[in-house]
């Protein structure tokens, strides 16, 4: 079952690696990047293919079941 989130950033934007690791949904930055590398995060229904890509206000990430919809403070 799909898992929706709202994640509430502080800034302009967050890295994409560094939102996995701030939710727990990796274990490290390097599990971060394993599963951008293989393909199983998405970015406004898209794959991420670049670990520090800027997630900014709106986007919504998809990874393992979990939709986390990103707003800025």
């Amino acid at each position: 079952m799909a898992q929706n989130t709202n994640v509430t950033i502080t800034g302009e934007y967050i890295e994409l690696n560094k939102l996995l690791k701030f939710e727990s949904l990796v274990d490290s930055g390097g599990h971060a990047k394993q599963v951008i590398a293989d393909g199983l995060v998405f970015v406004n229904g898209e794959v991420a293919t670049q670990t520090r890509k800027k997630i900014i206000n709106g986007d919504v990430v998809e990874f393992n079941g979990e939709y986390l919809r990103i707003h800025a403070n």
